[in-house]
């Protein structure tokens, strides 16, 4: 008798680990694989962050905004309503939900809007403490370095807009210092998005790095100085993507013997290795139709590409509404959706697929830019509609 209940126990015991392992294969995700790298911008503001508690008292980052946005006008689509509620980027359970997704629809990697001010990162946690924390290998990311002053356009109540707070440009002294934070706990980290095995370092204004740092020479030495600590540091090279937008200068002076007029001559004086836009908000002015906005600022893709001598890679927009900033109303696109997201997606695929030189990186403006109304992440109004499109677009079944 104890011989059988042995026996028994031995068959439960094996049924069990079997029941088991065919869970745990079940649930083991294929690893994704894609032909073109979607990178979406990521605003970094929907955490708590010290420095901003004047801006945010109640401590949940520009989440504030949002929920108390209004409508301005009757048939305005306001407030934005997340579908997965006000998630804490700094939690990393709760950027693990926005990773999972990303990389399920196809968006393998993400750009992080990253600041320095007054000597100190700003923003940082939500890759520190959440990204970072949660990400396990699963997608890439990289960092442009927002360096734009911080004006009172982050304060809703503030009419005047352009008050500074604090300012984007940095000394060479504070520049070396970034150099040397960005290599360390940034490059060096495997997920550091790279083009042949160079980190992709995305810089937002060049007129306020060379207003900082006393001129085109002195900006020539210190970029140089950027690439050669990232060889030091093991790398074949550094990968410099510049936003091209009116804040990229067309010309620069105080250059001995150099005739630098067009925006091309800057890019290659200063070493940079590729181009892309931040949004097109930045390139037609954001108001009415979206299909006529979007058609207007996919159809230059193809001239910036002319243009330069390095590689242009084409942006995609969602939409555009930064009414909860404002206590007045702005301009803003009044009928976005999926749909008519999806045919500008093809157009980028095409625009990557007739320029077979280069990396196939497409950038999305953006992954949540809730208080200008350019975000992939669900709402209650289009729920997985954004996501869904690219996951058509991008993932191999």
């Amino acid at each position: 008798m104890k011989s059988l209940s042995y026996n028994r126990s031995l068959f439960s015991l094996a049924i069990a680990i079997a029941i088991a392992i065919i869970f745990q294969s079940c649930n083991i995700k294929k690893k994704i694989t894609q032909d073109y790298d979607v990178a979406a911008f990521y605003w970094p503001a929907y955490h708590y962050e010290p420095r901003a508690e004047f801006l945010f008292p109640e401590k949940k980052g520009e989440w504030e905004i949002i929920y108390k946005a209004q409508p301005k006008e009757k048939g305005h689509a306001q407030p934005k309503v997340p579908l997965w509620g006000y998630l804490d980027e700094a939690n990393p359970k709760d950027m693990d939900k926005k990773i999972t997704a990303a990389v399920d629809h196809g968006v393998n990697t993400f750009i992080f809007d990253w600041y320095w001010y007054e000597g100190k990162p700003f923003l940082e946690d939500c890759i520190n403490e959440g990204f970072l924390k949660a990400n396990k290998g699963r997608m890439k990311f990289y960092l442009m370095w927002a360096n734009h002053d911080a004006t009172t356009y982050w304060e809703r109540k503030n009419p005047k807009k352009d008050s500074v707070i604090w300012k984007g440009s940095v000394d060479r002294k504070q520049f070396n210092i970034v150099v040397d934070r960005v290599i360390a706990k940034y490059f060096k980290d495997p997920g550091y998005y790279k083009i042949d095995g160079a980190p992709v370092f995305c810089i937002y204004e060049l007129h306020t790095l060379i207003a900082g740092l006393g001129g085109a020479t002195q900006t020539k030495e210190a970029l140089d100085y950027f690439r050669e600590k990232t060889i030091a540091a093991g790398f074949p090279g550094l990968h410099l993507q510049g936003i091209l937008w009116q804040a990229l200068p067309s010309s620069i002076a105080g250059v001995p013997g150099e005739k630098i007029g067009t925006q091309n001559k800057v890019m290659e004086y200063f070493g940079f290795n590729s181009l892309t836009n931040y949004c097109w908000a930045h390139l037609q002015n954001p108001d009415g139709d979206y299909e006529k906005w979007a058609d207007l600022s996919t159809n230059m893709w193809q001239g910036f590409s002319n243009d330069f001598t390095i590689p242009y890679f084409p942006n995609l927009t969602i939409s555009w509404d930064a009414n909860p900033r404002f206590p007045y109303k702005t301009g803003y696109i009044n009928n976005p959706a999926p749909e008519k997201f999806a045919k500008y997606v093809e157009k980028a695929k095409a625009f990557a697929d007739t320029h077979p030189k280069q990396r196939k990186l497409i950038t999305i403006n953006a992954w949540n830019e809730w208080s200008e109304g350019s975000y992939l992440e669900p709402d209650t109004l289009h729920k997985m509609g954004y996501l869904d499109v690219l996951k058509r677009a991008f993932v191999k079944k």
